[in-house]
């Protein structure tokens, strides 16, 4: 009888939220499952690792406890280190982090600590996706998701992942029924236009609080966002590989001084 995959299940939303519960329950139609996710939100943690200070892990039974999960005082990205060096007797053949509560599209991607988790396990050589629900409320609901979360790790399982990629998944809020497919796409150009709210404490002190908008500045029909924006589950492709190749040649014309004296 064929073992059955081994997929270590994260998150940033901390291990309790509604998402990484319900990426659970599919999981477990498909494999052994591992749980690996943080104690508290982690969320826009990005890539950040734990080096100043001690990790704790408890391992802890939640909902029917038939996998074997731990709570991380880390960082998403620390919880995939931890799990590959001291919970897991073998490597899994998937990672999947999620399902985030609210957009990892576009340039959130950067900021996002489920994406961070899933290319902790990319950097890893473990197949790895993220998936994500364009919903921030806490109680959303995921069930319209599972469908196509089985479906899409289902087939990286037989397929495979392309190597050095990770799959970077974002559903719309919508009901499973006013979804209209998948879509493979690239990760629309766009940012956020910061500012700070200031405000005093009763001490007089400064402080702030981020707020600002979302920016789509990108017109392709083949982006996450117009995914997103006409009823489509987004795809896209993520390198963890940040080097710029187009831009080596421009840069080997710069007329750089090397001596030292």
């Amino acid at each position: 009888m064929a073992k059955k995959p081994l997929i270590l299940v994260t998150n940033d939303d901390g291990i309790s939220a509604p998402g990484v519960r319900a990426l659970i329950d599919v999981m477990k139609e498909i494999g052994e499952v591992v749980v690996v996710a943080p104690d508290s939100p982690q969320s826009g943690m990005g890539h950040a690792i734990t080096i100043n200070s001690t990790l704790h892990l408890e391992k802890v039974v939640i909902d029917d406890g038939e996998q074997a999960e731990y709570s991380c005082s880390g960082t998403p990205a620390d919880c995939v280190k931890l799990a590959v060096n001291e919970i897991l007797d073998r490597r899994p053949d998937i990672c999947v982090s999620g399902i985030n509560h609210g957009s990892n599209s576009s340039i959130n991607v950067i900021y996002s600590g489920t994406m961070s988790a899933a290319l902790e396990a990319g950097i890893e050589g473990i197949p790895a996706i993220g998936f994500s629900l364009l919903d921030y409320n806490y109680n959303a609901n995921f069930e319209g998701t599972k469908k196509i979360v089985k479906s899409i790790v289902e087939n990286a399982l037989e397929h495979g992942i392309p190597k050095d990629v990770v799959l970077n998944v974002n559903f719309p809020n919508l009901p499973e029924d006013k979804i209209k497919g998948v879509k493979i796409c690239r990760q629309a150009k766009a940012n956020w236009e910061e500012e700070f709210d200031k405000r005093k404490t009763p001490q007089g002190k400064d402080y702030y609080w981020l707020t600002g908008k979302f920016v789509n500045l990108d017109k392709g029909e083949d982006t996450d966002e117009w995914a997103l924006e006409n009823g489509y589950v987004s795809v896209v492709p993520v390198q963890f590989d940040l080097t710029a190749y187009q831009a080596i040649q421009q840069l080997n014309t710069w007329d750089i001084e090397t001596k030292t004296q």
